[in-house]
C-alpha cells in the first residue's frame, strides 16, 4: 500500500513539475508576442472617445492598456458573482445544519414516545 502512494506522489510532482513547465513555456511564448508587437507597431496613433480625446501613443500600448482595463474588469464581476454564490452556500448550510438539528430532536422525541 505504501509503494503505491509512494508511487502516486512521484507522478503527482511530475505532472505539476509538467504543468509548471507549461506554464512558464505559455507565459514566455505570449510575452515574445507582445515584445514582436510592440516592435512590428510603433506608430503613435490618437484616440477620441467621444468626450475625451487621449494623445497619440504607440498601438502596442493602446491595446495593451484595453487588455489590461479589460482584464480587471472581468475579475471585478466574476469577484461579484463567486462572492454572491459564496453567500448562497453559506445559507444553505445554515438551513442544513438547521434541519440537521430539527431531525435529530424528532429521532429523540420518536424514541421517547415509543417507549
Amino acid at each position: 500500500m505504501n509503494v503505491v502512494a509512494a508511487s502516486r506522489g512521484g507522478a503527482g510532482r511530475i505532472a505539476n513539475l509538467l504543468r509548471r513547465l507549461i506554464v512558464v513555456l505559455i507565459v514566455l511564448a505570449m510575452l515574445a508576442a507582445g515584445v514582436l508587437f510592440a516592435v512590428q507597431n510603433p506608430q503613435p496613433v490618437a484616440l477620441d472617445l467621444l468626450v475625451i480625446d487621449l494623445a497619440p501613443r504607440s498601438l502596442a500600448l493602446w491595446l495593451l492598456a484595453t487588455l489590461a482595463l479589460g482584464g480587471l474588469l472581468g475579475l471585478l464581476a466574476s469577484s461579484i458573482i463567486i462572492l454572491r454564490l459564496r453567500g448562497n452556500l453559506l445559507l444553505a448550510r445554515r438551513k442544513l445544519e438547521n434541519c440537521k438539528v430539527e431531525l435529530d430532536r424528532l429521532r429523540v422525541a420518536g424514541l421517547k414516545d415509543g417507549d
